[in-house]
């Protein structure tokens, strides 16, 4: 079986700690090949939607999890969102030479992390720390510190074009000395990963291999894939938010109203005709560009 595209949870019996392990590659593939980026911006993207990934199974989120951060840095943008049906996509803004930027840090500049969770039914929430830390692992780390008062620890790689990650989170206990020896020992174990085997070894194998020792109970894989949750319906509806008057006076610029997503690059365009159809009869189907 294939290990990649892949999310695997997993619990250390008999201590409050909870683990997930991801590993991406066609899908990560899939989100590069849309854009040429610079190697240091594939590599944070490949971080950002690694993590977004175990946010998403962690927090257990019935919606759309993203992750953005954004800064006054050569980047100014990178973002990756996730859903609990696997559904991943993700983009990055710059501007110009990165030059030796290459941490998240050094492209953002001293910007935020905004962790944004848009649940299917329910308030929308959205969590914003600073990015003082070096890398996003540490920024997220961070956040759960502060907002969620669970101790948490990730470690984010990408090798090629392989995006991986494990975090590991302690479950809320009564906080004894055994649990707090059974949270330091689990994460002195997984402070040993190397990228290598983050990035290849089968989940079972690399989680036996770092605890062996205690009775970790694995629960079955789900899969996870590129897919842009742009639609005709989503341009329809920002379109009539601006105005019938105004999207006639784009037409008589340039022709047509077009719209392409930013992150799988498919181009919407209407024509005068359909912005009339549009705003008579709003259900009628649009045509899409590829």
């Amino acid at each position: 079986m294939s290990q990649y595209d892949l999310i695997q949870r997993f619990v250390i019996a008999n201590t409050p700690v909870r683990g997930e392990v991801v590993r991406l590659k066609d899908s990560f593939r899939e989100v590069l090949d849309k854009h040429s980026y610079p190697p240091a911006i594939e590599k944070q993207l490949g971080e950002m939607l690694s993590a977004a990934a175990l946010l998403t199974a962690i927090v257990k989120v019935d919606g759309i999890l993203s992750l953005q951060a954004r800064g006054p840095g050569p980047c100014s943008l990178l973002m990756a969102e996730s859903n609990p049906g696997g559904d991943l996509r993700a983009i990055a803004r710059w501007d110009g030479e990165l030059g030796d930027a290459n941490t998240l840090r050094d492209l953002m500049g001293k910007g935020q992390l905004i962790i944004t969770i848009e649940p299917t039914n329910g308030k929308r929430y959205q969590g914003i720390i600073s990015l003082e830390r070096e890398t996003l692992a540490h920024c997220l780390e961070q956040y759960f510190e502060q907002s969620e008062q669970l101790p948490s620890r990730l470690w984010l790689n990408v090798t090629g074009q392989v995006a991986s990650g494990f975090m590991l989170q302690a479950l809320p206990s009564e906080r004894t000395e055994a649990d707090l020896n059974a949270w330091e020992h689990a994460v002195s174990l997984a402070e040993t990963i190397k990228d290598e085997e983050l990035a290849e070894l089968p989940f079972e194998e690399l989680l036996h291999r770092l605890y062996h020792q205690e009775e970790v109970r694995i629960f079955a894989a789900s899969p996870l894939r590129f897919n842009c949750t742009c639609s005709e319906e989503r341009v329809k509806n920002a379109l009539v938010s601006m105005g019938k008057e105004e999207l006639n006076e784009v037409i008589r610029e340039q022709g047509a109203v077009e719209s392409k997503c930013q992150f799988c690059n498919t181009l919407y365009r209407f024509s005068a005709a359909d912005i009339e159809t549009l705003f008579d009869n709003p259900d009628a189907p649009s045509p899409v560009l590829h």
